[in-house]
């Protein structure tokens, strides 16, 4: 029995040498979680799901083989944790599930910690939608005290039938969970996020800076609107013209890469 005892308590003192110490320290140095993937069991899709990934989601397409099965083991996870409430009329169907869940999963792949827990739950109306949130009609948002995103599907779903024009409805309310969550966990993936996030604002309030970014008309000027918007547009500018955005602003483009942890794909 007492040996039982001191394994526990050197698994504890062993989990803990790692929580407090290891990986803090190796975060701090490489700017990234020691390790990103790691499951006992990886889940799988419905094949009509899964074909609705293979047809439809070009990111997943260009992933490795292994990386396919973490892409889809995190879809699923999704899908399993988060209620979809259609409004309207609007019925639930694979396609949304689907196509909802891997674009947030696309934009956490690079974090260890992808599920969000300001969130528990998504609505989906078929167009337009009044928010009495804010007394006006919305395409989308990120409603933490209802702890919601909420999307017109038509609007969703014209982010991805044109995949270069920097408009992405998913990815900007997904960007918005993901900084408030931020902002609000202490987990490694979130404090990398935040540090160099707050660098990033940083350096881009720097005047020279700022200036040149306006200057360029790169980043439509709704990215200005505040520190929130700012990081939601040039995700969504990340995700959809990565080449022109490394060419503008390699610097920014490299933080952002690191924000997120994010492994460039072919």
């Amino acid at each position: 029995m007492i040996y039982i005892f001191i394994f526990i308590g050197l698994l504890f003192a062993g989990l803990f040498l790692y929580n407090v110490v290891l990986e803090p320290i190796y975060a701090f140095v490489f700017r990234k979680p020691i390790y990103v993937h790691f499951y006992i069991f990886t889940k799988k899709l419905p094949l009509n799901q899964l074909n609705i990934l293979h047809t439809q989601f070009d990111f997943y397409k260009k992933l490795s083989k292994k990386e396919k099965q973490y892409f889809e083991h995190r879809v699923a996870v999704f899908i399993e944790k988060y209620p979809f409430y259609g409004k309207e009329g609007l019925i639930i169907t694979n396609e949304i599930k689907v196509l909802i869940a891997a674009t947030s999963i696309m934009l956490t792949f690079g974090l260890r910690s992808y599920l969000f827990n300001v969130i528990n739950k998504i609505i989906v109306y078929p167009d337009v939608y009044y928010s009495k949130m804010n007394e006006n009609y919305h395409k989308g948002e990120f409603n933490p005290r209802m702890e919601a995103i909420v999307f017109s599907w038509k609007h969703f779903k014209e982010g991805y039938e044109i995949n270069n024009d920097n408009l992405n409805l998913g990815l900007h309310e997904f960007s918005h969970v993901l900084h408030y969550q931020g902002l609000k966990s202490s987990d490694t993936s979130a404090t990398i996020f935040t540090v160099t996030y707050n660098e990033i604002m940083e350096q881009v309030k720097h005047p020279p800076n700022y200036n040149k970014l306006i200057s360029s008309n790169y980043f439509r000027i709704y990215a200005y609107t505040n520190d929130f918007e700012f990081i939601a547009v040039i995700l969504e500018h990340f995700f959809e013209t990565p080449s022109q955005f490394k060419r503008e602003f390699p610097m920014l483009f490299e933080k952002v890469k690191v924000m997120i942890n994010f492994k460039e794909v072919k």
